[in-house]
């Protein structure tokens, strides 16, 4: 070879391996997908919360639906929020006068009780009932109707669905909410009361006196209503994951746990958000 083919292979530069990156499959696979499912959930919430508000608005009303699904939410959920508010009544009872008399404001029993429940405890509690009987029960009953295509069928004999199914359902848990929580309030007061005159002895009278003494009507009445925003929620998710269903019977025992534990976090979360604005605009 020539002396000028070796100074050209000399010459020529050294190109070095082009360095490529590599994604981790194992690490950003499943962020990936989390995060897409995590906005797509909250899309297609979003999707149907908007079929259900136009349906809800545009008639025909299905005003019948709606009584029946009072009563089956609203009847059939009151025992068991007045029983749990009835525990919750003697629980706290006994905790706020041992609480008490250790700092000697025993006298403050019937006013701390009375802020504890109203304020505090009954509609929390009563949230988390009705999330759980409820959101399984609207959540079960769509998705085994959403498997069986009873809903397609509903649809084809040009009845829609949301306003029949969701709009109903909804509705039915914002106006019950409220009800179920004074009836939680109330018999969680009285088995306070009950449970203070088993230990010392205060009449009825004297324990709602001391207990409202400074206090006006308007106090009570947005943690009382604050519940009805609970309804909306427990209604919303229990429907969305009901009829948005796949998978046969394996699918109607997953939207049933996802009802009640969705809503049950969204009703915690929505509480925090809903004490901090009573905190602000009412106080």
């Amino acid at each position: 070879m020539s002396a000028s083919g070796f100074t050209t292979a000399a010459s020529a530069p050294t190109v070095s391996p082009e360095r490529r990156h590599v994604p981790n499959p194992s690490l950003s696979g499943p962020a990936a997908n989390l995060a897409s499912g995590f906005f797509e959930w909250f899309g297609s919430l979003g999707i149907f919360s908007w079929k259900v508000l136009t349906a809800a608005l545009t008639p025909p009303y299905e005003w019948k639906e709606l009584i029946r699904q009072l009563d089956e939410i609203g009847s059939k959920s009151l025992p068991l929020v007045a029983l749990a508010g009835a525990a919750i009544g003697v629980v706290l009872s006994m905790e706020a006068r041992y609480s008490l008399s250790r700092f000697g404001a025993k006298s403050m029993f019937p006013a701390t009780l009375v802020y504890s429940i109203i304020e505090v405890m009954g509609p929390i509690m009563t949230g988390l009932i009705v999330s759980g009987r409820v959101g399984a029960g609207i959540g079960a009953e769509l998705a085994s109707m959403k498997v069986t295509e009873q809903i397609d069928a509903i649809e084809a004999s040009a009845i829609n669905p949301y306003r029949f199914l969701a709009a109903t359902r909804i509705l039915a848990c914002i106006l019950v909410l409220p009800f179920l929580t004074l009836v939680a309030d109330v018999c969680g007061l009285v088995t306070g009361w009950f449970a203070q005159t088993l230990v010392e002895p205060l009449t009825f009278h004297q324990f709602i006196e001391n207990g409202f003494q400074g206090a006006t009507f308007s106090a009570f009445l947005p943690p009382t209503f604050k519940t009805a925003v609970y309804g909306l929620i427990i209604g919303t998710i229990a429907c969305f994951q009901g009829m948005r269903t796949l998978g046969g019977a394996a699918g109607v025992g997953r939207a049933a746990t996802n009802s009640v534990v969705i809503a049950s976090l969204f009703v915690i979360l929505a509480d925090v958000v809903l004490v901090k604005f009573i905190l602000a605009v009412f106080h």
